[in-house]
């Protein structure tokens, strides 16, 4: 993840730079984010993830999404948006989508970590999604093969587990999802 220029002080500018590329870009909290392609072992994870979340969810009110699909958290009382752009991410609120994007807070979301965007998914937007109430987030480590789950308790407190290789992982939004990290990081 890399930083297309040092800050861009309104929501504005960044969507006129946006529009001039054909780049992945993010915004958030005043600054643009120019995300890399992703490599064959990130685009393995997220087409295992999106097929099982896919045949879950198929005949329920929610739908699964992957990158390019841009979600946008709007904080009105603030006049401040944030743009990013979810490996993954499931909405049950179908209400929220323009033709191109989802504007709000999806019910749950997965990263795929790289080298390149370590910090960025584990604090950047792991702050973002919390303070804007995804209900629950994974952050999924090829290179540690583990996953890093955070989710919101009855109380919207946050809470952590971490899944390790060889564990199963199962969605505290969704029961049904489970992953073998076996199969997941391709070591059984």
């Amino acid at each position: 993840m890399s930083l297309l220029n040092e800050r861009c002080s309104t929501y504005e500018e960044f969507e006129s730079e946006r529009k001039k590329t054909d780049k992945r870009l993010e915004f958030i909290d005043g600054v643009i984010y120019m995300s890399p392609s992703p490599s064959i072992k990130h685009q393995e994870i997220s087409s295992y993830l999106h097929g099982e979340l896919y045949n879950l969810l198929k005949e329920s009110k929610c739908k699964a999404f992957t990158a390019l699909t841009d979600v946008i958290f709007n904080n009105e009382s603030k006049d401040e948006k944030k743009r990013v752009i979810p490996d993954l991410f499931v909405v049950c609120n179908q209400d929220n989508f323009t033709e191109n994007e989802y504007i709000g807070a999806p019910d749950f979301i997965i990263e795929i970590l790289s080298s390149s965007n370590k910090s960025h998914d584990m604090i950047t937007k792991l702050n973002l999604y919390m303070s804007y109430g995804v209900k629950e987030y994974w952050i999924v480590d090829p290179m540690e093969n583990h996953i890093m789950i955070y989710f919101l308790d009855e109380d919207l407190e946050i809470q952590f587990n971490l899944v390790n290789l060889g564990e199963v992982v199962v969605s505290k939004l969704f029961k049904e999802f489970k992953v073998n990290t076996n199969i997941l990081f391709n070591k059984s």
